[in-house]
């Protein structure tokens, strides 16, 4: 049987986005006769574009304030961040941090930079801004969520798993939150942290299709496999044109053999979306652990024609002709399949037992050799 590997599904929910991003604030700009009066409408509103426009005007004109210059910036910092010009949006905002102002304001502006510095993949820069958003508004619960989606990509999961803590504490009705941090508990082999956070999600929010999928895999996790079943279910009922999600359910049914409703599930994930390369892979596993051979073969013949670079399509592929004797096409797969992946004794086991019943017992030898060197011994 083909090396079935399940992956953690990390979805970080309630760190997506322009998490924390202030709101353009409306610039007085005076009526210098015929001056700036319209451009305080036209800088916090309308079009990017205009708005960089009229921003600019007031900023460049000296005779306003420098209240109402240091809006200008931060509002065009924000037109910058939309159209996504990171450079010119982290430059606006420093200079609105230079100009000063009341701290919940500097606090914000401190974390629109630090979420334009992560864009632009300026991690260290970003964690700075947004220690100082903390340090002049520790109540900014935004800033605690962004501070962890740097810290999830830093592999620092403990300070992270803090943050979102402290997150929920300034919003305990958050579900996203709940489902942000169990899965990182998911990722670092806590299922059980993870389920109780993924229940509390599920409290607040029962439509959340992505909580009730992800504890479904914590279930799997932890060996109740039966309740992971009806989790997909109801996973799958709020979100039934979810391909991925009947894919997942698939896959559990081909773990407990139950293999027709597997490829029921893995039929409806491709024809939901046909180029989902996993699903042909994993119903051509159910179609050959249910000795269709000619089925699985094409299945994984189609996942090869998707995407060449399919290990597992080259290794079950092989397995299916090695089961028909066919040792020519199993050893041409099994070879493809060690080009793409030499460190996985199976393939190595499987091509060394194709040589061997071409009587090629000197390559037999060597694979099986291989076979031994980088896993156990099979049983």
């Amino acid at each position: 049987m083909r090396d079935k590997r399940r992956k953690i599904v990390l979805t970080m929910v309630a760190l997506g986005g322009a998490l924390g991003s202030t709101e353009p604030a409306l610039a007085q700009g005076a009526n210098h006769a015929g001056g700036n009066g319209g451009d305080a409408i036209r800088c916090s509103t309308g079009k990017p574009d205009t708005a960089i426009i009229a921003c600019t005007h007031i900023i460049e004109d000296k005779r306003e304030d420098a209240d109402t210059r240091a809006i200008a910036l931060r509002n065009r910092a924000f037109r910058y961040q939309q159209i996504g010009d990171f450079g010119r949006a982290i430059a606006d905002y420093t200079a609105a941090l230079n100009r000063g102002g009341a701290r919940a304001v500097q606090a914000k502006t401190h974390l629109n930079r630090g979420l334009m510095h992560a864009r632009a993949g300026h991690d260290v820069d970003a964690l700075a801004d947004y220690d100082e958003a903390i340090s002049l508004d520790p109540k900014l619960a935004s800033a605690y969520l962004n501070r962890a989606t740097v810290l999830m990509k830093l592999g620092e999961d403990d300070r992270a798993i803090a943050d979102l803590g402290q997150a929920l504490l300034l919003n305990p009705q958050d579900s996203a939150i709940y489902v942000s941090r169990a899965s990182l508990y998911a990722h670092r082999g806590e299922p059980r942290l993870a389920i109780e956070d993924y229940s509390k999600a599920i409290a607040l929010d029962p439509a959340n299709a992505i909580a009730w999928r992800n504890r479904s895999l914590a279930m799997q996790d932890t060996g109740e496999g039966a309740r992971a079943s009806a989790e997909l279910d109801q996973a799958i009922r709020l979100n039934p044109l979810d391909a991925r999600l009947l894919k997942i359910r698939g896959d559990s049914y081909l773990a407990q053999g139950d293999y027709e409703r597997a490829v029921a599930d893995f039929s409806r994930a491709i024809a939901l979306d046909d180029k989902l390369t996993t699903a042909y892979i994993d119903r051509g596993a159910a179609h050959l652990a249910n000795a269709h051979v000619d089925l699985a073969i094409a299945d994984f013949t189609r996942a090869i024609l998707l995407d060449p670079n399919q290990y597992a399509a080259y290794l079950n592929r092989g397995q299916a002709h090695l089961s028909r004797h066919e040792t020519d096409s199993a050893i041409a797969d099994l070879s493809a399949a060690i080009a793409l992946n030499p460190r996985d004794a199976l393939a190595y086991r499987f091509r060394g037992t194709a040589f061997a019943e071409k009587r090629d017992l000197n390559r037999a030898d060597s694979d099986y050799a291989a076979a031994l060197r980088l896993g156990p011994k099979p049983k």
